[in-house]
């Protein structure tokens, strides 16, 4: 079986994906919580990722992706890597990363500090020794940046991966599971002075396949309704709708409502025509939506999300037709005791893990009848 476990880190996020041969992929790292605040129930991240690896006798992940630089995606991950390019980062103990995924952008931008930084050198310093890296798109400032730095194109094209391809390498066919790259867009990069992190970050269709059966999983960063429009677009325009077709949807930007529609609404996010399609057509039956977020606000005292009439949307048209699940991270299994929810993907398609345990699931939900199902629709 493969599994997906997002963690319980409030706005913040991480997924693992482990897969059936025994691979680790890791989607984002932000180790939020306060260790000097014992009301603080967002979960110890490194702990717990560290005790997943003792256990599976590991020292390292096969791939470890940021979707961008903001901190709420790579807080901490400096300090929880092996990283190579600097000798204060190789302390013995610390995970190793085979393969870095990263935007463009993450190369490219300038005016960055802290954990952030140290990431960008990272994944500077791994293009420079072509080796260990992925990065997708090739907008013209990475051409500008790679001329600056006397760095040849022809030389490093083979680890740039544009919007619309496979990453090479993996096959759901041999690998389990295959990803398709919907974002970002090279223009969209080289758009404006500044780079917008959310217009430039990494979103994928990850497509596992395991005995007959097959779940696929959007993973969506912060992505805003405009950049779904494009991504919409671009992908109908190609016929290629089943690249957008989902069983699991990890939601852009911890519920906000942004990612459905320009106006928030009083009780509901309407959706634009693209986001009600993405939302509503593409997901199927008994589809889990997860929101890597604080619990759902039953007001609108914060204007940051999550956002409740983004929720009520997924909760009402989204997965409430589908005979589907709405979970929100920092509520699962319960409010005052958050746990890491894990999702396995195996012959019955998609089942939630009920409890954690000493790292692993006790308690199974029933499976979903017809999740991941293979049949065409």
């Amino acid at each position: 079986m493969h599994k997906l476990t997002f963690f319980p880190l409030g706005n913040a996020d991480c997924c693992r994906m482990d897969l059936d041969d025994g691979r680790k992929i890791l989607f984002d790292y932000a180790n939020v919580r306060n260790p000097d605040d014992d009301q603080d129930k967002r979960c110890d991240l490194s702990t717990l990722l560290l005790e997943d690896l003792e256990q599976a006798d590991k020292d390292k992940y096969e791939v470890v992706a940021f979707t961008h630089l903001d901190n709420d995606h790579v807080c901490g991950a400096p300090s929880f890597f092996y990283l190579e390019h600097a000798e204060k980062y190789k302390v013995e103990g610390r995970p190793k990363i085979d393969e870095l995924w990263v935007p463009a952008a993450a190369l490219v931008e300038e005016g960055l500090d802290d954990d952030a930084r140290a990431i960008r050198s990272e994944a500077r310093y791994r293009f420079k020794q072509k080796r260990g890296i992925r990065v997708f798109s090739r907008p013209d400032r990475l051409k500008e940046w790679m001329k600056k730095e006397k760095l040849d194109f022809d030389a490093h094209k083979h680890l740039i991966t544009d919007a619309g391809q496979l990453v090479p390498g993996w096959s759901k066919d041999t690998d389990g599971v295959e990803f398709f790259v919907h974002s970002p867009f090279a223009e969209r990069t080289d758009a404006g002075e500044v780079i917008d992190r959310n217009d430039c970050s990494l979103v994928m269709q990850a497509w596992f396949s395991i005995s007959g059966r097959e779940v696929r999983v959007i993973m969506s960063a912060d992505t805003t309704h405009d950049l779904w429009e494009a991504i919409v677009k671009m992908t109908r325009l190609y016929k290629n709708d089943k690249r957008l077709e989902w069983d699991v949807f990890k939601l852009p930007h911890h519920c906000s409502s942004l990612s459905i529609g320009p106006e928030k609404g009083k009780t509901e996010t309407a959706p634009t025509k693209a986001t009600k399609w993405l939302f509503e057509n593409q997901g199927q039956t008994c589809a889990v939506v997860v929101s890597t977020s604080k619990p759902i606000p039953s007001d609108d005292s914060d204007d940051q999300p999550p956002h409740r009439q983004a929720a009520n949307y997924y909760k009402n048209k989204v997965v409430g037709p589908k005979n589907g699940e709405f979970k929100v991270t920092m509520e699962h299994p319960s409010v005052s005791k958050p746990e890491p929810l894990v999702i396995k993907i195996d012959g019955y398609g998609t089942t939630i893990l009920k409890s954690i345990v000493g790292g692993g699931a006790s308690v199974i939900s029933r499976p979903a009848p017809r999740a991941g199902a293979t049949d065409e629709r």
